[in-house]
């Protein structure tokens, strides 16, 4: 709302949809703050200060809105009244949502504009690994056809597509593209989506089984689609790798290599799962619909390839309906995923154009990689599902931790009904009661005790509990690195992956076990000076 004077107020909401309402509604009401928040910008461009707190009030409330689980479980917010920067992925969230509030209103003070943007490129404009590995244009002639295809059918792109070493395909940036600007647009036309399924002379056949998703539908059509010569989508579908290399293609040597890891359990569940879907359904669809389900299009090796693709290349969509769809979209698969992404706001369809639109977050220069987010996945939800692990740390990669403290039931006045640990060189916080490790578990395993610290006037009971609390952990993740094995010299793809996996939770669990020890060694000296 514009006001006279050249002022603008504004409105923060906190969903009642968000599905941790409860925890940042406490949160706001900690520092002061409501679950919808008024908030007064005075036109200010002469005074840098006053822009300054401005946005930074702004910013106190839009970073609670935007935490994730992650975020919430691993940051202790009890400690000081002011929300600082948690993380590159919250923090360009509710700088964005702040700019997109600002572009809506009538308040034209450019430089509370420019200061978001700056904030933006240099706290979150992190030049991420991906866009400086090497790259190269030859061996992408088909890809190229599919883009020259998509502009000649409306596609609008500002990149192109090129080989990334270490990465296999991705998508350049033609040219400098700043905050706001639309990477990729789209058409609806051009969208492989449900509606495809429902014109085909398969979907009087699907439709009439009991159960079957409309996913599973898709899947179908897929490899109906892939096996025909005349298909709309002849161009895309010859681009598709012929083997998606994903954790549910892991052969017996890397599925060894992670004996004892969750992701190894992550792989069996999949595999498991979809082995038993294609036996209760493909067989019995080919033999009764011979013509429209020929046998040799349906292998389980082909259901295996129609799952990976879906997997890995699907998004899901917002179309106009108002209806949320799982669809393949031809050029948007090339983009590649990134811990530190350009673009993260793509699946709803504009209403206006009827397109598809990939907005930046934040810049991209001529010749960088540019990259969207899947989501804030885990190493091994990446590996299973996707075929490769991130580059740099993974702030999703987290072990869950499976509690024993006989029948104490110590969650009655905890948020967290499940607890897990990560890196600890993620915290900012490894004093006494903090060590590195998470507030939520350390409080659960103190509660178990029936102690809980007095943090103002610690006692040597306190020092006492604390030390019992690490030896615990200690003896839970020497446990857990034993099972972790030796790595192997074998590295065919599969195996590859899996080692740097097991490489990864080795220098997670190492980092818990340091911190254990630092905190013990800090508390068995806090201890000496309280006896002396």
């Amino acid at each position: 709302m514009a006001e006279e004077n050249g002022s603008c107020t504004v409105l923060l909401q906190l969903s009642e949809n968000d599905p941790f309402f409860d925890k940042k509604k406490q949160i706001l009401h900690d520092r002061g703050f409501g679950i919808r928040e008024r908030l007064n910008l005075q036109y200010s461009s002469s005074c840098p200060d006053s822009v300054a707190a401005n946005l930074e009030k702004l910013l106190q409330v839009a970073r609670i809105i935007h935490l994730d689980e992650v975020e919430l479980y691993f940051n202790d917010f009890d400690g000081s009244r002011q929300v600082e920067f948690c993380s590159t992925r919250n923090e360009v969230e509710a700088l964005n949502s702040i700019l997109s509030l600002i572009y809506h209103t009538t308040f034209k003070d450019q430089a509370f504009r420019d200061a978001i943007n700056d904030k933006i490129t240099r706290q979150c404009g992190v030049k991420s690994l991906e866009s400086r590995t090497g790259r190269n244009y030859e061996g992408v002639t088909k890809e190229n056809q599919l883009v020259e295809w998509g502009v000649s059918h409306g596609v609008k792109t500002s990149l192109e597509i090129a080989l990334i070493e270490g990465a296999g395909r991705g998508a350049i940036a033609k040219k400098d593209l700043g905050i706001g600007d639309i990477a990729l647009e789209i058409p609806v036309s051009l969208i492989i989506s449900e509606e495809l399924v429902r014109q085909s002379d398969m979907f009087k056949i699907l439709e009439s089984m009991e159960g079957i998703s409309v996913e599973t539908m898709m899947l179908l059509w897929s490899l109906k689609e892939r096996h025909d010569c005349n298909s709309k989508f002849r161009v895309y579908l010859d681009t598709l790798p012929k083997e998606f290399n994903t954790g549910l293609s892991f052969g017996v040597d890397a599925m060894m290599a992670l004996d004892g890891t969750t992701l190894f359990e992550e792989i069996m569940q999949a595999k498991e799962h979809l082995r038993v879907q294609y036996e209760e359904l493909v067989p019995a669809l080919c033999n009764n619909n011979p013509d429209t389900f020929p046998s040799e299009h349906y292998t389980w090796e082909n259901f295996l390839w129609a799952c990976e693709l879906w997997y890995s290349n699907s998004m899901k969509i917002m179309f106009a309906d108002g209806k949320l769809r799982t669809c393949l979209i031809p050029i948007a698969g090339f983009l590649n995923h990134s811990l530190y992404p350009h673009i993260t706001h793509y699946g709803k369809v504009d209403c206006a154009t009827n397109t598809l639109k990939f907005p930046l977050l934040r810049p991209c220069l001529a010749g960088e990689q540019c990259c969207l987010s899947y989501g804030n996945l885990s190493s091994s939800h990446l590996i299973t599902f996707y075929g490769f692990s991130p580059l740099g740390d993974n702030p999703y990669d987290v072990i869950p931790i499976d509690i024993d403290v006989g029948e104490a039931d110590c969650s009655n006045d905890s948020p967290w009904t499940t607890h897990m640990v990560r890196g600890t060189w993620f915290s900012k916080n490894h004093g006494i009661f903090h060590y590195g490790l998470p507030t939520p578990l350390l409080d659960y395993l103190r509660k178990a005790r029936d102690h809980m610290p007095n943090t103002t006037a610690i006692t040597k009971e306190d020092m006492a509990v604390e030390i019992e609390v690490l030896e615990d952990l200690i003896s839970t993740f020497n446990s857990m690195m034993d099972n972790l094995g030796d790595t192997t010299s074998d590295y065919s793809w599969d195996v590859k992956l899996a080692v740097e996996f097991k490489d990864r939770q080795r220098r997670m669990i190492s980092s818990i076990l340091s911190s254990c020890d630092d905190g013990i060694k800090l508390l068995q000296t806090h201890l000496q000076k309280c006896t002396s």
